[in-house]
């Protein structure tokens, strides 16, 4: 062992110990803090370092048992045991079945049952011709007596507690009756089972501490110089600790939002600032919502269980709101007002209530249209779920961007514009295209693209101008244009990354050095 350098490592906590005692005494955190005025902390850390450095030893553990009384005991010392009250109320009112009893005591029928059974063997209450508990006129037992000091002396501890080692053997096996190890909530005390460590210094300590008494470090050198040192000028009295310039500071992290929750904000700002208005809704819905409202024929194959997630319990909604229901079962059955032809199909009202989480972010569009202001902008950061393969560009869970905008004016030009805004402006793209697409509620549909620097082209989402079968059946008769906009592939780009699933990383240090481009 290199003394001189066990010596500038020493901190004050060990420094103290290793001068104050010898290598006959024993040593435990309790005695520490007595002695030395020692926090808790800071006795454990003491042995830890002492320990690691090989200066003491773990001589032998001792266990303990405590009792602390938990808010069921409080209340017992307050109002007495179930014994002392089903005696007394017994003596006050006469025989009493023992639901009469319960009743009148407001306690648990199994609470009154195991007491009066107690009391019988005591012979303090026996049970007469009648089946109720009366009173036999012997002496109340000294257990009784016992337990009531029992609770009003760990009523009235600092800390609740009662140290197993410092009560009678009578105590002991009164408690013992009214505990639980896990102290469960009707339990009156809780056992909690603690163990004492005790440590020795060891031989090697000895030589440690000649060097410290030979170098006159006392362990009151001081470690920092405060503002209340400093204008006193106590300072300059004082011995100053040794300062190992080359170990390095500690790391400090800064909080920041997360890069991926600083973008989905980035984009609601967007949005607001062009006049958008939010919206949002359960991530449960019915298949009225997910699907029938956008003119998805209940035949889809989207509509299947590969491609969306049931609920189990409960499996349906009540009902559905009026008129739409009406409404959208024309649209599909024959395209009601819509001038459609419709699915030409006979529509599933049971189906249409059944539960699923969302697959899509045009749910909440849908269910916008009914109360949209005309001209109006609406959007929303839609988390959707659906049963897919996990991948680079593709999660079960995922968000999109969705959004409408209403109006006389608006047509594919419009579309166009705020498509571009999202690939260009927010994705950061520098290469994008349009193609045409297919959705059962929109026409004409229009999917864009981008191209990512390792992954190639892939689909941002999908957009369109809502069908009238749409519209019409939710009250409204103008152009609107509606997109959903996978914002997790928007993110990979303008975040730099190269697969979906780092969204979402576990690993803290890859989060705290992604930087956002915005």
């Amino acid at each position: 062992m290199d003394i001189q350098n066990v010596v500038k490592n020493l901190h004050p906590l060990e420094t103290k110990v290793l001068l104050t005692y010898g290598q006959q005494d024993e040593l435990t955190a309790d005695r520490l803090q007595k002695e030395l005025d020692y926090k808790e902390g800071h006795a454990n850390q003491a042995f830890s370092w002492l320990g690691g450095k090989e200066l003491v030893a773990v001589a032998r553990r001792m266990p303990h048992t405590f009792y602390e009384i938990t808010e069921v005991g409080r209340e017992m010392a307050r109002t007495g045991t179930p014994e002392e009250r089903i005696i007394a109320f017994v003596k006050e009112n006469g025989a009493k079945t023992l639901p009469e009893i319960a009743a009148g005591l407001g306690i648990e029928s199994k609470d009154v049952g195991s007491a009066f059974g107690q009391l019988s063997k005591d012979g303090v209450l026996k049970m007469n011709a009648e089946k109720k508990a009366e009173y036999s006129g012997s002496a109340i037992p000294a257990r009784i007596a016992l337990v009531k000091a029992l609770f009003e002396k760990a009523a009235a501890a600092p800390n609740g507690q009662l140290d197993n080692a410092g009560l009678s053997a009578d105590e002991q096996n009164a408690i013992a009756g009214f505990a639980k190890k896990r102290g469960a909530a009707d339990s009156p005390f809780k056992i909690i089972e603690r163990e004492t460590v005790v440590y020795k210094l060891t031989a090697a300590a000895t030589d440690v501490t000649t060097a410290l008494k030979k170098a006159g470090i006392t362990g009151k050198e001081l470690g920092e110089v405060t503002p209340k040192l400093l204008a006193s000028g106590e300072w300059k009295q004082q011995t100053f600790r040794g300062y190992n310039i080359a170990i390095p500071p500690a790391r400090i992290i800064p909080g920041r939002t997360n890069p991926y929750v600083q973008f989905l904000e980035s984009v609601k700002d967007k949005l607001c600032s062009l006049g958008f208005k939010e919206f949002d809704g359960p991530l449960v819905e019915t298949e009225f919502w997910n699907g029938d409202a956008l003119f998805m024929p209940q035949f889809h194959a989207a509509r299947d269980i590969h491609d969306v997630y049931r609920i189990k319990n409960p499996t349906h909604a009540k009902t559905i709101e009026e008129p739409y229901l009406t409404n959208v079962r024309a649209s599909h059955e024959n395209g009601g007002t819509t001038g459609s032809r419709g699915w030409q199909y006979a529509f599933d009202t049971e189906f249409t209530r059944r539960l699923v989480l969302r697959s899509q972010g045009t749910v909440l569009s849908a269910h916008q249209l009914h109360d949209a202001e005309i001209p109006g902008k609406y959007f929303g950061i839609v988390r959707c779920f659906r049963y897919d393969k996990v991948d680079a560009t593709h999660l079960s869970d995922f968000y999109q961007t969705e959004g409408i905008v209403l109006g006389e004016d608006v047509n594919l030009r419009t579309l166009l514009g705020f498509l571009e805004m999202f690939a260009k402006e927010v994705a950061g793209a520098t290469e994008v295209k349009y193609v045409p697409g297919y959705f059962p509620f929109t026409e004409p549909s229009v999917e864009v693209h981008v191209k990512h620097p390792v992954l190639g082209w892939f689909e941002l989402g999908g957009s369109g101008i809502f069908r009238p079968e749409v519209t019409k059946a939710m009250g409204v008769d103008v152009p609107v244009a509606a997109w959903g906009i996978g914002i997790d592939r928007m993110a990979l780009m303008a975040l730099g990354l190269n697969d979906l699933r780092e969204l979402f990383s576990e690993n803290i240090e890859e989060v705290r050095l992604r930087k956002a481009k915005f």
